[in-house]
């Protein structure tokens, strides 16, 4: 026998199902958008001003770059400019610099030395916030006075690092692009990209040799 609801359960391909949602059916747009969200509300949290914690939610920027995704998703089927989960990256990022310049104002750079908002029309991660995310991926020291100076060691390192080489470190570790999404991203080559994302980790694992963990990360 078959089974009625057997059709309910496939998942067509990506480019069915964008070519679905593109034509306006909103469960296949539901679906689409769906499957990206996590990896959107991650690269948000990675970049939201620290001043802004508790009071914006990453979720809350994704939905309304998931939103505008929504209403410009034929455009894009159309005529794709780039993979489409970093047009909807590039979506999200816009919302990111809304919600900055809303909440902060157009003077931001000003309020600490060790965020840097924007490099062009990215947002940066800040080195607090990497560290915050590196430290937890690595051997949970016994103390919270150990890992506050493991933390700031970590972004003593970071800072240290070049601006373009510590973005391809967030770029291919933290948000999980691949080497080829990183170059499109910034604008390199991906002969280039590759480069500095191997000068750029070995630069880090020397400053952070002593760190517990730190030698098997981005192995």
């Amino acid at each position: 026998m078959v089974n009625s609801d057997l059709s309910e359960t496939i998942v067509p391909e990506h480019d069915d199902l964008l070519s679905l949602a593109a034509s306006g059916d909103e469960q296949a747009m539901t679906a689409l958008l769906s499957q990206y969200r996590d990896r959107l509300r991650h690269m948000v949290g990675l970049r939201l001003d620290r001043r802004l914690y508790g009071r914006v939610d990453a979720s809350d920027v994704v939905q309304e770059a998931v939103i505008e995704a929504a209403r410009r998703l034929s455009d894009y089927a159309a005529k794709p400019p780039m993979e489409f989960y970093l047009w909807l990256r590039q979506l999200a990022t816009q919302k990111l610099i809304d919600t900055h310049r809303r909440h902060l104002g157009a003077k931001k750079r000003s309020a600490g030395n060790d965020v840097s908002l924007f490099r062009g029309a990215l947002p940066e991660a800040s080195s607090a916030s990497l560290a915050h995310h590196l430290l937890g991926r690595l051997t949970t020291p016994t103390t919270a006075a150990r890992r506050a100076e493991l933390q700031l060691k970590i972004q003593e390192a970071l800072n240290g690092l070049d601006e373009v080489d510590r973005e391809v470190l967030v770029l291919r570790h933290f948000e999980q692009l691949t080497n080829q999404e990183t170059a499109q991203v910034l604008g390199l080559s991906r002969s280039a990209a590759s480069k500095r994302y191997i000068l750029a980790l070995a630069r880090l694992r020397e400053h952070l040799a002593g760190v517990p963990g730190f030698e098997e990360w981005g192995g």
